[in-house]
């Protein structure tokens, strides 16, 4: 009996961590449910997936309107099947000063990036709670432990996905349910939501350093969608930040003050006049990665060792076990051949 492929929907696939994620499914042999706003980039994303020998559907839809993402799942349902993955990732943000921001301007960061995580996960439920089987993914972000200056929507709502989440592992465990749900937090990528968010800075925005290629992110995601675990953190940098806000967070507020505003900001002049991405779709395809290449790290040691927790385990163990042999015949008593 030929097994059935999974079944893989992707919030904000178009550009980004999401379309390195959409990828990196289709070759673990995923069939995709692909929802942004613009139909160009959709389209784009589709032939890379298919060129990988996945089938896919896509949507545009804002994931801000939980009637569009609902019936985004029921065209993606209709024509592959039933879902078996869900990953939200839609994401946008300002780069701004609270003080500078208009309340719609925060309003809309958080109907996108985190209002809709929950109408993707309340779709997902829908769907997955009755066959007691499925898996969300959020894709999170150390900013949810330690925000940053510069954001304070965005890690606004990083936050808010994350205590959301949270209660919802507890709702899922308390009815016995064997629906799977994670969080995957991202350290800085090297995506072009740089070059497209809304921003208020006199330069150019960046990622803080140090900076990952958006592919390392998207085997974090696709890890996490095939295995049981609660959360993963993602590079080095993402682990000390959270561990770092939890022993000393007066130190870690005094040094984002000092650092994390030109942390963000590149020596070259914003432009003005340049579209972005708040309220509508920006035109063009600019793929996965953003213009930080010389600098994004390729891969992630803390990654690896996270994902591959029991092989360590099992070569500490022999190493240990060899060391206690060594040292026990260096102890072993040496008997006089002298009677």
């Amino acid at each position: 009996m030929e097994q059935k492929q999974q079944v893989v929907v992707i919030t904000g696939a178009g550009a980004g961590l999401m379309r390195a994620a959409a990828r990196e499914f289709a070759r673990h042999g995923a069939d995709m449910g692909l929802i942004s706003r613009s139909p160009e980039r959709l389209e784009a994303v589709k032939s890379e997936v298919e060129a990988l020998g996945a089938r896919a559907v896509t949507v545009s839809a804002d994931v801000a309107s939980a009637d569009q993402v609902e019936r985004a799942a029921e065209q993606i349902e209709a024509e592959l099947g039933p879902i078996d993955v869900w990953v939200n990732g839609a994401m946008t943000t300002v780069f701004s000063p609270l003080h500078e921001m208009s309340a719609e301007e925060f309003r809309r960061v958080t109907e996108v990036t985190y209002l809709g995580y929950v109408h993707g996960t309340m779709s997902a439920l829908r769907r997955m709670r009755p066959r007691n089987r499925g898996t969300i993914v959020q894709v999170g972000s150390a900013l949810a432990y330690r925000p940053i200056p510069l954001q304070t929507a965005y890690c606004g709502a990083k936050h808010a996905i994350k205590g959301m989440t949270e209660g919802l592992r507890c709702e899922l465990l308390n009815e016995g349910s064997d629906v799977h749900v994670t969080l995957v937090e991202m350290p800085a990528l090297n995506t072009p939501q740089f070059d497209w968010c809304k921003s208020y800075m006199p330069h150019r925005a960046r990622p803080m350093s140090p900076v990952f290629q958006p592919e390392v992110g998207a085997r974090a995601i696709v890890w996490a969608a095939r295995h049981r675990r609660r959360e993963l953190y993602v590079g080095a940098s993402s682990a000390l930040t959270v561990w770092g806000n939890k022993l000393a967070p007066a130190l870690m507020d005094r040094f984002l003050a000092k650092t994390a505003v030109s942390g963000q900001q590149t020596p070259e002049p914003r432009d003005p006049e340049a579209p972005d991405n708040l309220w509508q779709s920006v035109k063009g395809d600019m793929g996965a990665r953003g213009r930080f290449n010389p600098e994004s790290h390729d891969d992630s040691p803390q990654l690896w060792m996270a994902t591959h927790r029991g092989q360590i385990g099992f070569i500490a163990g022999a190493a240990l076990v060899g060391a206690l042999a060594v040292l026990g015949m260096q102890k072993k008593p040496r008997h006089s051949r002298y009677r």
